[in-house]
C-alpha cells in the first residue's frame, strides 16, 4: 500500500489500474477493509513531497512513512502484521537505494548506517516487521543489530534477498514518484544469474533474517523454489507492480478472466514455495477465497 504525503484524496496511479497513492485517512480506511477480508499483513511505501541526497525523510520520526505506520497502528493494532519498506530510493533525489559518494556511485557503508536508524524508527513507529529491500551488504546484520540495542529484539526482518534488477518494476516507479536516473544493475541481481541467490539468501540467514523474498515473482519461480528448499525460515515472494499491470491490461482487452487468472498466479507462487505473497490483488483475493470455502 502507498501512502502520500500532502495528498487531500486518493491519487489514482495510472500504469497500475486500481491502484492508488492514499491519503493517510484513505490508507486507514483501506487497512480496515484489508484486515476485514481476512488479510494477513500490509506492506507500506512512504511517498513524500520532498526528496533530498540522503533521503531524509526515511528517519524522521514524522516522514510519511512513520507517521502512516503510527496511524495504522493505532487503527489496526495487532489485527493484522504491520511491514514497512525500508529503503531509500522513494526519498533521495536520484532513486538510488542508498546514498551517493562523490562518483555518483551507492555508498554500502554509508548507506547501512541510515538503514540501521531507518529500522529503529519504523519500529518505534509500530512496525512489526521491517523489510529491507535496497540489497545492500551487510543490511540484514546491521539492522539486526540495531534492533537489538534499541530494544526491539522481536521485531521482525524480511529480507530481499534475491532481488533481481528487473524490467517488471516500471510501473512501481511510477506509484513511487520515483527520481531514478540510470539502473540499479551494481547492487540488484542479473536475472540470468540463479545461483546468486542462494548465496544471497544463505548470507541474509546468517545475519539474522527471519523471513527472505525472492523478487519478482512469476519469472523467477524456479529460484523460488530453489530457496524454498534450502531455507528454514518463512520464503516470501512479490508479485510486482509489472505483473499486476500486465494481468489488468490483458482484463481490460477481454483477453483474460480476471478472478481466474489472479488465483492461478498467486497458486503458481504457494506451488513454487511461498509461504507469503505480497500481492496488490490481496484484499480481494482474500475475498474470493473466503466465498470459495462459504
Amino acid at each position: 500500500m502507498f501512502v502520500r504525503e500532502g495528498l487531500s484524496e486518493p491519487a489514482s496511479i495510472a500504469s497500475m489500474p486500481g491502484v492508488v497513492q492514499h491519503t493517510r485517512d484513505s490508507l486507514k480506511k483501506a487497512a480496515v477493509e484489508a484486515v476485514g477480508a481476512g488479510v494477513g499483513g500490509l506492506m507500506l511505501f512512504g511517498v513524500p513531497e520532498k526528496h533530498d541526497a540522503t533521503g531524509s525523510g526515511a528517519t524522521d520520526p514524522e516522514g510519511i512513512l512513520n507517521v502512516a505506520l503510527r496511524d495504522l497502528s493505532a487503527e489496526v493494532g495487532d489485527d493484522t502484521v504491520l511491514m514497512a519498506d525500508l529503503c531509500l530510493d522513494e526519498f533521495t533525489d536520484h532513486g538510488h537505494c542508498g546514498v551517493l559518494d562523490e562518483d555518483g556511485n551507492v555508498d554500502n557503508d554509508r548507506t547501512l548506517q541510515i538503514y540501521g536508524e531507518m529500522g529503529v524508527v519504523q519500529a518505534e513507529s509500530g512496525a512489526h516487521v521491517v523489510s529491507p529491500s535496497g540489497m545492500m551488504d551487510g543490511q540484514v546484520g546491521v539492522i539486526r543489530d540495531s534492533l537489538d540495542a534499541t530494544g526491539f529484539a522481536d521485531t521482525a526482518i524480511l529480507a530481499y534477498s534475491a532481488k533481481y534488477s528487473s524490467a517488471f518494476y516500471g510501473p512501481f516507479r511510477e506509484a513511487v514518484d520515483s527520481q531514478l536516473r540510470g539502473d540499479r544493475k551494481t547492487y540488484q541481481q542479473d536475472p540470468g544469474n540463479g545461483r546468486e541467490a542462494l548465496r544471497e539468501a544463505d548470507l541474509d540467514l546468517a545475519e539474522g533474517a527471519d523471513m527472505v523474498m525472492v523478487k519478482p515473482a512469476m519469472s523467477y519461480l524456479d529460484v523460488l523454489r530453489d530457496i524454498a528448499g534450502v531455507a528454514d525460515v518463512p520464503v516470501a515472494t512479490y508479485q510486482v507492480s509489472g505483473e499486476y499491470s500486465m494481468i489488468e491490461a490483458a482484463v481490460a482487452n477481454g483477453w483474460l478472466d480476471r478472478q481466474r487468472t489472479v488465483l492461478e498466479s498467486l497458486t503458481s507462487m504457494r506451488r513454487a514455495g511461498a509461504d507469503t505473497v505480497l500481492t496488490y490483488y490481496a484484499t480481494e483475493a482474500a475475498r474470493w477465497l473466503q466465498d470459495a470455502r462459504a
